[in-house]
């Protein structure tokens, strides 16, 4: 039994927390609030929709939408009726959600409405020509209100059509109870920063196991009032996101698109205590020019990763926004979180590493099959039983992600302390050779990252002809600030060696990220490389 009360399904927990705590805040979504009870019903009711349409134990049902309390009773309501959950990313087109829903056999889907200007559905639908022919397991289709009222449409039910489905909540609570622990809970596809994306298989068990690791790490109760600014299709939204407000009875506060006015306004009238997210959120946070006329005070836990967190930023997050505690953490969509700073780590060791092993994991830095002594440089493997159970439909990628060991290879490089401690250096895929020395982007940009007026950073190698690859640096200058490439690369060489330091340096007002705030460095690349070609 978990210290939260689950018993192994995440149906099981939400009734469990709706027991404990029927009258407490579950969610509060602009005009929308709801208890845990009243959420629970909403999520039956949902269930019981899904039930008459003939969604049976372990069809798949896909969500693309963003942030609201829609995507959440939609998303339980699949796990209650005994589906497996499809999250789809918001910033999709409609050919990578073709795809996503053609490799799933999806039985039904839950769509936003316009929604930023773009309307999913007929996107999917110009691109799939005859939906029905192409997706012909795909026998429901709703829309979600997200911007406003939506018109009906021949072949899709609106949210507000999912009236009484007649179904006796006897039979919903019987799907509910038959659903088990290694029931596959959910596929959730990889970023694609580096190919087309996979869908990594997880239980119910095991991704309860990581909600309540992250939970008990960071604090959380059912007295904190968490703002998720992560996207729910992402595992950092979803597992480390709802399923810990599930589990530890904390109220959620979702954020369909950040707003960096809007977060602020928020924070201060609902007094939010917790608030994790990439590092850009923060750092968009502290460049705002009116943080200062709201009380942030309530704000107690942020944990960030996802990319490379500099250390002056985590700095003002504590002195600037006040934060009590700032937590680092690693993880991936195949583990979700691996390793995790703890309340009571110096700030030193928050600032500079991702912490220790958590959810029970193992953790060993290795190369060329070899375990690297401490503070040497290898791959970083992961073993535990919060490992995802294999991609979907794909054993060759499943048997070369995970060896015969149960070893999970991650792609990343880094280090090891002699106290267990893990810092990610970088993505093996983006360190480039110069001059026959390996460079590791991530220690440059850590450099860089203290030169005052450097908002954010991202190094790619980039080819030459003497020295085979190049540094060349993206560099984002905070607001109010000017910077030259001379003034950049002076500083490089005052606090890197020389074949560190990078040769270019090309300014950018943004920099391309995926939804979980890692930098597209693909995309760095290919432009690069077509202005070569």
């Amino acid at each position: 039994m978990s210290p939260f009360g689950h018993r192994g399904s995440i149906p099981a927990a939400l009734r469990a927390t709706a027991e404990q705590h029927p009258n407490r805040d579950a969610i509060i979504d602009g005009e929308t609030r709801l208890t845990y009870r009243e959420l629970l019903e909403r999520v039956q009711h949902c269930a019981g929709f899904f039930i008459a349409r003939d969604i049976r134990p372990g069809d798949r049902i896909a969500v693309w939408s963003p942030n609201t309390h829609h995507w959440l009773v939609a998303a339980l309501g699949a796990l209650t009726a005994g589906a497996t959950l499809v999250p789809i990313n918001t910033r999709f087109t409609g050919g990578e959600a073709l795809d996503i829903l053609a490799r799933t056999h999806a039985s039904a889907l839950i769509v936003a409405g316009p929604f930023l200007g773009t309307d999913r559905l007929t996107q999917l639908r110009d691109t799939a020509g005859n939906l029905e022919e192409t997706l012909p397991a795909l026998r429901t289709i709703v829309r979600i209100p997200v911007d406003g009222p939506i018109g009906a449409d021949p072949s899709a039910l609106n949210w507000d059509d999912m009236t009484d489905s007649g179904v006796t909540p006897a039979i919903i609570d019987q799907r509910a109870s038959s659903v088990a622990a290694d029931d596959v809970c959910d596929i959730l596809f990889t970023s694609g920063t580096t190919g087309r994306s996979k869908g990594a298989m997880s239980s119910h068990a095991q991704s309860l196991g990581v909600a309540a690791a992250w939970a008990d790490i960071g604090r959380v109760t059912h007295d904190d009032r968490y703002l998720i600014v992560n996207p729910f299709f992402h595992s950092f939204g979803y597992k480390a996101g709802i399923l810990v407000c599930i589990l530890t009875g904390a109220a959620m506060y979702p954020q369909a698109t950040f707003d960096v006015d809007r977060a602020l306004e928020i924070i201060e009238r609902e007094r939010i205590t917790v608030l994790p997210g990439a590092p850009t959120i923060y750092q968009m946070m502290l460049e705002h020019p009116r943080r200062d006329g709201h009380d942030l005070s309530s704000l107690r836990l942020a944990v960030t990763g996802a990319a490379t967190v500099p250390v002056t930023l985590v700095e003002r997050m504590r002195n600037d926004l006040g934060f009590g505690v700032v937590l680092t953490a690693y993880g991936l969509t195949e583990a979700v979180v691996a390793t995790m700073c703890r309340p009571d780590d110096h700030p030193e060791t928050v600032a500079t590493t991702c912490g220790r092993a958590a959810a029970s994991f193992e953790v060993r830095v290795v190369q060329d099959g070899t375990d690297c002594a401490p503070g040497e440089q290898g791959e970083v493997l992961l073993r535990g039983p919060n490992v995802m159970l294999g991609y979907l439909d794909d054993p060759d990628s499943t048997e070369a992600a995970i060896d015969a060991e149960g070893w999970l290879h991650t792609g990343d490089a880094g280090t090891l302390s002699g106290e267990g401690y893990l810092k990610i250096t970088d993505r093996i895929k983006d360190m480039y050779v110069s001059g026959g020395f390996n460079v590791y982007p991530a220690e440059v940009e850590q450099c860089l990252a203290r030169l005052p007026g450097v908002a954010e950073s991202a190094v790619i190698g980039v080819p030459d002809e003497r020295l085979g690859e190049v540094g060349r640096a993206y560099v984002r200058v905070e607001h109010g600030h000017t910077l030259s490439a001379d003034q950049v690369i002076t500083y490089a060489k005052k606090h890197l060696a020389n074949y560190k330091v990078p040769r270019q340096v090309h300014f950018i007002d943004a920099l391309p990220r995926n939804p979980a705030g890692k930098v597209l460095k693909r995309d760095l690349r290919e432009s690069a490389l077509q202005e070569v070609s």
